[in-house]
């Protein structure tokens, strides 16, 4: 990356964080600073949320959000209890009180929103809300981790099950993995080949598997991306990992196979580079 783009990363956080006043003691004229009203919002909705995945969405370290938690306990607008079913997952929920302020908390934020639009005319606020969209989804691209993780890792068989459930209702005679080419996932497991697995906030959503026969071209198996992570650019952003990582073993070829059902995925690989050759 250029240095030029580093600084204007800079400077664009500099600015956000001054125009919606995140430097404040205060955030929004409220009682409580950012990091406090943050976790406050992303608690709310009324149900009860286990603390892991409140803190896995937010990107925080478990001692943060402990304070975090201390602090808006104290002020009567949280419930921290253990899980009934198992006693070392916490779990927290918003107080009657806290339903309150984070009510309150909307309608300021709201406030702050149109407070951004108001000095700009019709043209100048459909080009800040086209481009914050933009950047919000490359921005959450960017929060996309990819790990090698083994097939039976509790997050690859979440992907290798919704997988070929999409591809069953998608394939006109249905998809039955056991009579597909690759029947046993273990051979997407070193040293005959590799998993890999994308995580968007702790949660599986994506997945990518390469084959790596001994004399043979490698094989990309079993690409696939939720429903909700799509139009991040993840698809590609696996496939060039496989390829880099068949490279990387000596390989000099890549194949993979695929269906007519699948246009998307047929556009990807077409417009990566690919050609269709004889089964």
């Amino acid at each position: 990356m250029r240095t030029e783009q580093v600084e204007q990363v800079r400077g664009f956080n500099r600015t956000v964080a001054e125009r919606v006043g995140v430097l404040h003691d205060h955030y929004l004229d409220g009682a409580r600073p950012y990091g406090q009203a943050r976790l406050l919002w992303q608690i709310g909705d009324g149900d009860t949320h286990d603390v892991r995945s409140v803190r896995e969405r937010l990107g925080l370290d478990s001692g943060y959000v402990s304070r975090l938690l201390r602090a808006l306990e104290r002020d009567g607008l949280v419930a921290v209890e253990p899980h009934p079913g198992d006693r070392r997952v916490r779990t927290v929920r918003l107080t009657e009180a806290g339903q309150r302020e984070r009510a309150l908390l909307d309608d300021r934020s709201d406030a702050l929103a149109a407070s951004l639009l108001a000095p700009l005319d019709a043209r100048q606020r459909e080009r800040l809300t086209s481009a914050m969209a933009e950047v919000q989804r490359l921005l959450t691209a960017s929060m996309v981790s990819v790990d090698v993780l083994d097939p039976d890792h509790p997050d690859a068989t979440h992907c290798l099950r919704s997988y070929a459930a999409e591809l069953r209702g998608l394939f006109d005679g249905g998809f039955d993995p056991a009579n597909s080419l690759l029947p046993d996932p273990g051979e997407l497991r070193a040293p005959r080949g590799l998993f890999l697995v994308a995580r968007l906030h702790g949660e599986p959503v994506g997945c990518a598997g390469l084959k790596l026969p001994a004399g043979a071209p490698a094989e990309i198996k079993r690409l696939w991306v939720s429903p909700e992570a799509r139009g991040l650019g993840l698809a590609r952003r696996l496939l060039s990992a496989l390829e880099a990582r068949a490279a990387g073993h000596g390989s000099d070829r890549v194949r993979l196979d695929t269906n007519k059902a699948l246009e998307a995925a047929i556009g990807l690989y077409r417009d990566s580079g690919y050609t269709e050759v004889p089964a």
